[in-house]
């Protein structure tokens, strides 16, 4: 088994069939040594958002379950990059994660919700899961999801 689905699985962690797109758009691309994965939502492994994953963050939904959905999300940017890869020990880095919060105007602690996507990629990738990342809060995301994760990742040469 490879090294990195070893750990996936030490911890717990299952990954989904990937969801195909929703719009005129592709799920990755891979340019030269990079693949680059587009917004993934928070949908669990049956590709549905669970209600609890739905609305705005500091609205009705708790930081601590905007971290979770986090999570959720960074689990599906995963999906993708094995279904662009399909081996994830191709990744050589996790370069920078972008996440969009679904959230009341405000909200102020984005930082510690987008914690649950990137101690994901610190806990399935060590030191090279560490990122440059950006975290903006929005009015609203697809399915009225709570967290929405996109990822850039180098490949191994």
């Amino acid at each position: 088994m490879p090294a990195i689905e070893a750990r996936l699985k030490e911890i717990g962690v299952t990954l989904p069939t990937p969801v195909p797109p929703v719009a005129n758009y592709v799920p990755f691309v891979i340019s030269g040594h990079q693949l680059v994965v587009s917004g993934q939502i928070c949908a669990g492994l049956d590709g549905k958002v669970a209600e609890r994953h739905q609305g705005k963050i500091g609205g009705g939904l708790s930081p601590e379950v905007g971290k979770e959905a986090a999570r959720f999300a960074a689990i599906n940017v995963l999906a993708q990059a094995k279904a662009a890869i399909g081996d994830l020990d191709r990744i050589a880095r996790c370069v920078r994660l972008g996440g969009f919060i679904n959230c009341t105007p405000d909200f102020a602690t984005l930082p510690q919700v987008m914690n649950g996507a990137s101690d994901l990629m610190v806990e399935v990738f060590g030191d090279k899961g560490r990122h440059a990342r950006t975290t903006v809060g929005v009015a609203n995301l697809p399915l009225n999801c709570a967290v929405e994760v996109e990822a850039l990742f180098e490949l191994a040469r």
